[in-house]
């Protein structure tokens, strides 16, 4: 399992994120305070303060290692 942060500030990297984590396996979730989604739904995403930081767990770690690299421009 690994978590970062994220700043999903804009419709254009909400899309985005959702584009590079959609199709991986494995479970991913996002959070902000005490809410949690689903961090492959958009409908999902939209629904949390986009102002704040999200907190972003992956569950799988070959999917977490694959990810990383791509998560730079998201990452805080």
């Amino acid at each position: 399992m690994k978590t970062v942060y994220v700043l999903l500030d804009t419709v254009e990297k909400v899309k985005g994120f959702v584009n590079l984590v959609a199709p991986l396996e494995g479970d991913m979730d996002l959070g902000s305070d005490r809410y949690i989604v689903d961090a492959k739904s958009i409908m999902g995403i939209f629904s949390l303060d986009l102002a704040k930081e999200l907190k972003l767990t992956i569950h799988d770690a070959a999917s977490a290692e694959r990810l990383m690299p791509l998560l730079q421009a998201y990452i805080v």
